[in-house]
């Protein structure tokens, strides 16, 4: 079973995963963690590393992969975060977005029991929604892949 964090795709890639039939043999579901408070709340990442590292990080998609894997219980477990497009009161771009993270940046955690983890970073071009299901899309492709990997 795999479980899934994300924040930006505010949970399109567990639609997207749910639209197949049988998915509920391996698919536990997914935290929806859109603000950083969320993140703190759901998966117990901590304020310092969020501060630090910000939301839209390698620290801070791994840490959102392990939160999930530790609350869900199950062996694997990925995440996605990252800046989808400007609008309303996204907490990193109201900040100032100090670090210049241009829009479309996404990153992709993954976490496994077996001590696994992996993070990587992607930059999609397009609005709004083109960003989430490219994101959203990439980390379950990222994912797939990953398990393959490891399962040879």
């Amino acid at each position: 079973m795999f479980a899934m964090a994300e924040s930006c795709t505010a949970g399109l890639a567990a639609d997207f995963i749910a639209r197949n039939s049988g998915a509920s043999k391996v698919f536990w579901g997914s935290f929806v963690v859109y603000t950083l408070d969320a993140k703190q709340k759901m998966l117990g990442i901590s304020e310092e590393l969020l501060g630090k590292h910000g939301a839209v990080s390698r620290e801070a998609a791994l840490a959102m992969a392990e939160g999930a894997l530790k609350k869900s219980g199950v062996d694997w477990a990925f995440s996605v975060t990252g800046l989808a497009g400007p609008g309303g009161d996204d907490s990193v771009l109201s900040r100032g977005n100090p670090a210049g993270i241009p829009i479309g940046t996404i990153w992709i955690g993954i976490a496994a029991r077996n001590g696994l983890r992996h993070a990587k970073m992607f930059l999609f071009e397009g609005n709004r929604n083109d960003v989430r299901e490219a994101a959203a899309t990439a980390a379950i492709e990222e994912f797939s892949g990953q398990i393959l990997t490891e399962w040879r």
